[in-house]
């Protein structure tokens, strides 16, 4: 054999390619769709600047400075007697007195980028409520004179938290009572369906009218008897998840080993039954958003007070000529509910098996 000729060249083990678990390539999926995926990023983002809005958007400063002491008035806002004024009430920084004061030398305060909250009104503006957008109301204002960014900044709060716990509460409800209707079945399953269909040909509209005439409208009123109605529809398709699941051999193998019913259902049944759950979670949302809007426009929503989409698409209806009231909150509520259904498409492409 020739010395020179040379040995052929190894060659290099291949790496063992780990497996996805099925959470991995649902995750694959659902990023494989961009709009949906991005979708997914830009609501988070709206809804951070949503739930920290009194860091964005507030009459009160982030910190001041005055006669050499420091104050935090978005903690903790002093009386204006404190500040050398003449009134015990808390201070107004709108007020010329207190302007005046914290652009002496030595002194300052800084604000947030939108110096207005949602229920605070500039009595020194000197215009007619509702204005057309200035330079110091970037929206206008509405009727009462308050800001309208302030006032959709924190009406979107309302509605995005309100919908996730309506959301939160009717999925549970809903898996519950789809649970038990499909895992027991027989007499159980069919006594539940009929109650069902008595309970839904309750007028829901009604019943809310009746008790906002009786108790004072709040959001953990409404929360309790939207959810009342709310969980029937996931639980019809929970129910027959679990009238599928339960005949399957895994779960036949899990009850002849002694596993109880609860344990069967905790473990094996139940996270082979969250896909329709899951995926219809964006669209619940949207609903229960829209829902507080539709009775907060109806006035049986929340009290005057708290800051709502509705009510400002009431006042735009009251204010025709006002666009910057109407335009706007019918533009983020149009936003809000395409960004969910994106969400929720591309939730069902991930959990659609049949996609690689």
């Amino acid at each position: 054999m020739n010395p020179s000729t040379s040995l052929p060249t190894p060659i290099a083990p291949v790496a063992a390619v780990r497996p996805m678990s099925p959470n991995q390539r649902a995750w694959a999926r659902f990023k494989r769709n961009r709009l949906g995926y991005w979708s997914l990023w830009f609501f988070l983002s709206m809804m951070a600047l949503a739930t920290f809005a009194e860091l964005f958007s507030n009459d009160k400063p982030i910190v001041a400075r005055l006669d050499g002491r420091w104050l935090s008035p978005m903690v903790s806002n002093p009386p204006e007697r404190a500040l050398g004024g003449d009134f015990v009430t808390p201070t107004d920084w709108k007020d010329p007195f207190t302007i005046e004061l914290s652009h002496k030398p030595g002194n300052f305060a800084v604000h947030t980028l939108n110096p207005h909250s949602a229920s605070s009104i500039n009595y020194f503006a000197g215009l007619a409520h509702p204005a057309a957008p200035t330079a110091s109301n970037w929206l206008g204002t509405d009727d009462k004179g308050r800001d309208m960014v302030a006032r959709l900044l924190y009406g979107f709060r309302v509605s995005i938290w309100f919908g996730i716990a309506l959301t939160t509460v009717g999925t549970l409800l809903g898996i519950v009572m789809g649970a038990v209707q499909g895992y027991l079945g027989g007499r159980v399953d069919l006594t539940v369906q009929r109650l069902m269909e008595i309970w839904g040909a309750v007028p829901e509209l009604y019943l809310l009218i009746i008790f906002a005439s009786i108790f004072q409208p709040s959001l953990l009123l409404l929360l309790i008897l939207l959810s009342m109605w709310g969980w029937m529809g996931l639980s019809d398709y929970v129910r027959a998840e679990f009238l599928r699941n339960r005949s399957l051999e895994y779960v036949k193998a899990a009850r002849a080993l002694g596993l109880s019913n609860l344990q069967i259902i905790r473990r094996h049944v139940l996270p082979n039954s969250l896909t329709p759950v899951i995926t219809f979670l964006p669209f619940r949302m949207s609903a229960a958003i829209l829902a507080l809007t539709s009775l907060d426009f109806l006035g049986l929503g929340v009290p005057a007070s708290v800051p709502s989409l509705g009510e400002l698409l009431l006042q735009g209806k009251a204010n025709l000529d006002a666009w910057w009231i109407i335009v706007p909150t019918f533009v983020l509520l149009v936003v809000t509910m395409l960004l969910l259904t994106f969400i929720g498409d591309a939730l069902r492409d991930a959990f659609d098996t049949r996609k690689s």
